[in-house]
């Protein structure tokens, strides 16, 4: 599937979450989401001679995106090793980073790579078609409970039990390898009003689970609060409320799990500071050119001075 960095991915709240940014001209930033490079694009765009950017990606796909600029740097790599890799730069604090949590629309349409169900294709849906586990691994390789977990946690789908249920019956007949073969599996547990916006749940927690989402974005997270100078600023694009969710904690207290630490006097411990205290979604018009944008809720944080 020929893809251009114009259909690769239309970044989401492009200007919003660049104006997050701050941009310095001579600071470091990362992109750890480059995908089509929209966003990164932007953020040179408003760099002097001497700033410097990072992009991470980890599937192959997105170097074709690749700018030629002396300013940036590609990392081919999952964002979890953020910290490692700007180690191996030697890099010390950054003054920004950008992450647009949404699969690009370039996985949803490219059929081959199994993302929808929109199409019948392998079961695949790793970001890194390198490594790790395919989805089609998963549905045949989980016990019952386990599918049913991965359903409820990542989906958020209350009959997840009768969907692992269903997985389970259809794989003992045959292995269920394609798209195809998951909709026939499963398709009479979706009732008709919301069979589109279930099934895409469904393939969302299959996802995740494939490409382990949830604990390389805690990784990233972490380890972007350890690198931020003081008054760094960290612009989050979240799609779904798991991912928003963990956001919203590590803004408000630093973590994944939102327990605050309190100081003596009983005031709330955080490294970063809220910069919109109302979180910012799209207009309409941009809901209107990009459907994908619609769900889409962007945070911004700043690193607390020292002391």
């Amino acid at each position: 599937m020929a893809t251009t960095a114009e259909t690769y991915h239309v970044p989401v709240l492009l200007k919003e979450s660049v104006d997050g940014l701050d941009i310095r001209p001579g600071g470091v930033y990362v992109d750890v989401t480059f995908g089509g490079g929209g966003h990164s694009r932007e953020i040179l765009s408003r760099l002097g001679a001497d700033g410097r950017l990072f992009g991470f990606d980890q599937d192959a796909d997105a170097e074709a995106n690749i700018m030629d600029d002396g300013r940036f740097t590609f990392v081919r790599s999952n964002f979890r090793y953020l910290k490692n890799w700007m180690r191996y730069y030697g890099i010390g604090p950054i003054d920004g980073l950008l992450a647009d949590l949404g699969v690009s629309s370039h996985h949803f349409d490219d059929a081959e790579r199994g993302f929808s169900f929109r199409f019948d294709a392998p079961l695949d849906m790793r970001m890194n078609k390198r490594d790790g586990i395919t989805a089609a691994d998963v549905l045949n390789r989980y016990d019952e409970a386990r599918l049913a977990d991965v359903f409820y946690l990542y989906g958020e789908l209350k009959n997840s039990r009768r969907i692992a249920a269903a997985v389970a019956k259809a794989r003992a007949a045959k292995p269920v390898v394609t798209t195809q073969d998951l909709v026939d599996a499963t398709a009479a547990l979706f009732k008709r009003e919301r069979e589109k916006k279930d099934m895409a749940k469904m393939f969302q927690a299959l996802r995740i689970e494939v490409n382990g989402e949830m604990g390389a974005l805690k990784e990233m997270l972490a380890a972007a609060v350890e690198l931020l100078r003081p008054g760094g600023r960290l612009s989050v694009i979240t799609y779904h409320s798991l991912e928003d969710r963990i956001v919203k904690n590590f803004m408000r207290t630093g973590n994944a799990e939102g327990v605050a630490e309190q100081d003596f006097y009983g005031r709330t411990r955080s490294p970063l500071a809220a910069v919109n205290n109302k979180v910012i979604v799209p207009d309409g018009g941009e809901q209107e050119r990009n459907p994908r944008s619609r769900s889409a809720k962007l945070r911004i944080a700043e690193k607390k001075e020292i002391g």
